[in-house]
């Protein structure tokens, strides 16, 4: 992203922000409610438009991208529409559609990485049951199989941790730990790192719309940085990076 500027009902989101990810970094956008965040990942995949800048997937902008099968995206919730109920299995699956075409369509590879991205969250046993049916945390479990299933080489995840138990929380970070020893990238934003904090090569923090830091990742304070504390609360507005503060180094 070069220049990034988003307005969203006349008000500024982000305001000029510049951001490169480069391969195989573990990359943590931090920030306090409201900071601009995951609008941030929205408008580096095109998610979410931009008013001035521009933003390149792999050298492409996302309006001329194509190989979409190199990114996984995490979005903060599962859209649960009506009709006919899908099963977890079946929106798993659905993270291997970027990698078929008219003249490939679903085979045994497909069914094999679907099996391993449910293995992957603790979610095998119930792949039959619907979607509907589970809670938020359980969702957003689902939702990281998604991504996972596609076997791409980047992942983007919008808070991955919200709302899920400390036990699926180092789930996740073993198997991210995994994808990144293979050189995958990752980009997710969160409010606390917990267990993926060792994972973390680079951290973003967000304040008003602009990058307040970019470098090392800042160290938890206080309560927060007590095992078990969970954030729910929110964050006073002169908080620049809400449960994680940084000071500036010299």
């Amino acid at each position: 992203m070069r220049g990034g500027q988003v307005h969203l009902d006349r008000r500024p989101v982000l305001r000029g922000v510049d951001l490169t990810v480069r391969s195989g970094e573990v990359v943590a956008v931090l920030g306090a409610n409201g900071s601009g965040k995951s609008t941030l990942v929205r408008a580096l995949l095109g998610l979410t438009p931009l008013s001035a800048g521009s933003t390149l997937l792999y050298g492409a902008p996302p309006a001329r991208f194509r190989q979409w099968w190199r990114i996984g995206y995490v979005p903060q919730r599962l859209s649960v529409g009506g009709g006919v109920p899908a099963t977890i299995r079946e929106v798993v699956a659905s993270g291997r559609i970027a990698r078929q075409s008219r003249l490939r369509l679903s085979g045994a590879a497909d069914a094999a990485a679907t099996d391993r991205a449910l293995e992957a969250v603790g979610m095998a046993d119930r792949a039959g049951d619907p979607v509907q049916a589970l809670s938020g945390g359980q969702q957003q479990r689902v939702l990281i199989a998604r991504a996972l299933a596609g076997e791409p080489d980047t992942f983007v995840m919008d808070e991955p941790t919200a709302g899920v138990d400390a036990a699926s929380q180092q789930l996740l970070a073993d198997t991210l730990a995994d994808l990144v020893s293979q050189g995958r990238t990752v980009v997710l934003v969160a409010h606390e790192l917990g267990p993926l904090e060792p994972l973390i090569t680079r951290a973003v923090v967000m304040q008003d719309g602009c990058v307040c830091h970019d470098g090392s990742p800042p160290k938890a304070v206080g309560a927060h940085a007590l095992p078990g504390h969970d954030h729910v609360h929110p964050h006073a507005p002169e908080k620049p990076v809400g449960p994680l503060e940084w000071r500036p180094t010299a």
